[in-house]
């Protein structure tokens, strides 16, 4: 398929009856969500430790399929202001780099403060210091999985 520079562009190439698979994409590790699929709800993963991109993309692959998914959403780490640092460009590197092993549509969801909204979730739930390490990235990529369903809620209703 296609990387989409557009969320409304991505929207129109998923399938339905699918799972999506939000992901928060760090230099050590990958946050894996995946959503029901009727695209209502983002449910924490795994997180993936990073090792090399033909690795990390076979983890992937089996993800994608054990959760039937049909499309996939990265979060892009923007700046406060909006522009695009060296961050974003290791993230559409990773998703170019992904369009030509994986035949799903990918596309990018805006994930400033999704950590911190991850952060603050996990510290009202009383986790402790070692769980909210361990869980930070898949909750983080629920957070982004999250608000990329309910935008799509907007943009094909059910």
């Amino acid at each position: 398929m296609a990387v989409f520079d557009t969320f409304e562009d991505f929207a129109t190439a998923l399938p339905r009856g699918s799972s999506l698979l939000g992901l928060d994409l760090g230099d050590k590790t990958l946050g894996v969500a995946v959503s029901d699929t009727i695209w209502s709800v983002a449910t924490p993963r795994e997180t993936i430790k990073r090792k090399k991109f033909g690795l990390d993309a076979d983890a992937l692959d089996v993800i994608i399929t054990q959760a039937t998914a049909g499309g996939l959403i990265l979060g892009l780490p923007r700046n406060m202001d909006g522009s695009e640092g060296p961050r974003c460009q290791k993230t559409r590197a990773f998703a170019r780099n992904l369009s030509g092993r994986c035949a799903l549509p990918i596309g990018f969801w805006d994930e400033r403060l999704s950590s911190v909204a991850a952060e603050r979730a996990m510290l009202e739930a009383d986790m402790s210091r070692a769980k909210r390490a361990i869980a930070i990235d898949h909750v983080a990529a629920s957070f982004i999985l999250q608000g990329a369903l309910d935008r799509l809620a907007h943009l094909r209703p059910l």
